[in-house]
Parts: C-alpha cells; sequence; structure tokens
C-alpha cells in the first residue's frame, strides 16, 4: 500500500488514475448510426481483448473501472473488465461523455477513495486534455491517445485544481509488447 503524501501541510490526493481510450469503432459518416451508439468494430474487441490481457499480464488491477456511457466506450470497459473479472466494478458516468465538464469530473474523482487504482474509459480529446491539465496545469500541452491507448498518472489533487505526474503513455502497439 502506498503512503499519503504531505506537503505544506495538506494532505494530497494518493489515487492512480489509468486513462484507455476506447477501441476502434465504425466509422461515423459510413454507418446512418447516432455517434453515441456507434459499436466497436471487430478488429476493435480483437484488439481491445488483447490490449486486457496485456494489461493483466503487467499486475494492473483496478479497484473501479469508469466508463463514459457511449455504447463505445462501454464495450471497451466491459472488455477490461471480462477480462480482469471485475464486473462488479464497472460503472458508467456521464462526467466521462465527450462533450462533459472536466471540472465536475475532478469534483467527482475526488471523492474517490485514497490509495486507489482507478481505469477511466473515454474519448479523444476529452482525455488528452485532462492528462494536459494534470501534468501541466493547463490544456495547452496537446497530449493525445491513440485508440486503445493507455496513460498512468498518479495524482496529486483534482480540487481545486487537478495535478499529478504522468507515468507512462503507450501506443496500443507498446501494450501488446509488454506482454
Amino acid at each position: 500500500m502506498r503512503t499519503s503524501l504531505l506537503y505544506a501541510g495538506k494532505l494530497l490526493q494518493n489515487l492512480n488514475l489509468y486513462l484507455l481510450r476506447h477501441g476502434q469503432a465504425g466509422n461515423r459518416t459510413a454507418i446512418p448510426v447516432k455517434d453515441a451508439e456507434r459499436s466497436l468494430t471487430v478488429a476493435g474487441r480483437k484488439e481491445l481483448e488483447e490490449i486486457a490481457a496485456s494489461m493483466l499480464s503487467q499486475g494492473m488491477r483496478f479497484d473501479r473501472i469508469l466508463a463514459s456511457p457511449l455504447k463505445r466506450a462501454y464495450e471497451t470497459a466491459t472488455i477490461v473488465s471480462k477480462t480482469f473479472k471485475s464486473l462488479n466494478v464497472l460503472e458508467q458516468w456521464n462526467e466521462l461523455r465527450p462533450e462533459a465538464s472536466r471540472p465536475d469530473l475532478y469534483r467527482r474523482l475526488s471523492k474517490l477513495k485514497q490509495d486507489s487504482e482507478i481505469l477511466l474509459v473515454g474519448h479523444e480529446p476529452y482525455l488528452g486534455t485532462m492528462i494536459s491539465e494534470m501534468i501541466s496545469g493547463n490544456g495547452n500541452s496537446h497530449v493525445a491517445l491513440k485508440k486503445g491507448g493507455l496513460a498512468k498518472i498518479r495524482v496529486t489533487s483534482f480540487v481545486p485544481k487537478p495535478s499529478g505526474e504522468l507515468r507512462w503513455l503507450l501506443t496500443p502497439k507498446q501494450i501488446r509488447k509488454l506482454s
């Protein structure tokens, strides 16, 4: 178990946040389906199964898996959850929708238990901007996750201002090579 950090007399958030972008989904112009209903492609599912297996083989564990309610993100989270045999920790959070307010997400995340391992499954540019805000204090670092990409941030604070250390950011190809 990690110990909490004390800085300037304040207890800092001590939480590992993993951010996973959903896998390959159907082309939004080729399929007459609402964006929120686009599913993962067969190739997207296969790639995510490999990524989830690699994550498991690396010893990652998650206390909670929080997913955008959009179909492709929730399908991605479900694949990870099944691989980890942790369906009971999978939740949909509207704060992870592409158009949602990140400050609302940070406020909600700040209420989670200390010393947790949390996986967020969502969309670009939302997740990339979130990483940028946490590591640089603003959204100007232009960080992006590929579909199926994964990042780890050691969070020190969510409110009043999000902050943390980027531990790593991996492409799907890099993740699969780890196993």
